[in-house]
């Protein structure tokens, strides 16, 4: 995998910076996003000190400028894509009848409509580089409801119903590329 790149939102911590921590492990390069600048500097310099080639890019997700600055930055650093992971998330807890539109907004921001742009921003790019893969998060709240978190709910279901919609896009068009 050492010629391979890999991009992950949400890498500065949890399941982001598990994953990004597995890819570089692997002999990936692999560039972390995520909004909190502190602790991406912290995940970034904890890989670069265990020897591996990783780059850190602050990239607030919910806003589709911003992924396309990632990509930009991705291949003007690397040169390509291969993997992308779409995995950063939020949730705000409450009734339906207590949460606010601004709620939300917020929640499908990052949680659905950043995936939707992460793979119509890097999609192309993956199949540039001739072979990689497109990984979204979501959860077991994408496939059945919990109370109290509805927005996450939807936004999960519909990272599972994209998800598998291009999966099956990809199979019709036999590409190399997976989901």
């Amino acid at each position: 995998f050492k010629d391979r790149v890999a991009v992950v939102t949400g890498a500065a911590s949890g399941i982001g910076f598990a994953t990004a921590t597995c890819l570089a492990t692997e002999g990936m390069n692999v560039v972390l996003a995520d909004i909190q600048e502190d602790a991406l500097e912290a995940a970034v310099s904890t890989l670069q000190k265990s020897g591996y080639e990783v780059h850190g890019v602050i990239t607030d997700v919910s806003k589709p400028e911003q992924i396309q600055a990632l990509a930009d930055e991705t291949v003007a650093h690397y040169g390509k894509v291969n993997v992308v992971h779409n995995n950063a998330g939020v949730v705000r807890a409450g009734s339906l009848e207590e949460l606010s539109l601004e709620d939300w907004y917020w929640v499908m921001n990052v949680d659905l409509w950043s995936v939707i742009h992460g793979v119509r921003v890097f999609l192309p790019l993956v199949k540039a580089s001739g072979e990689g893969h497109i990984v979204n998060t979501a959860s077991s709240a994408g496939l059945q409801a919990t109370p109290n978190i509805g927005p996450y709910n939807v936004a999960k279901f519909g990272v599972i119903a994209l998800t598998e919609t291009l999966k099956l896009e990809l199979n019709e068009a036999q590409s190399p590329i997976g989901a």
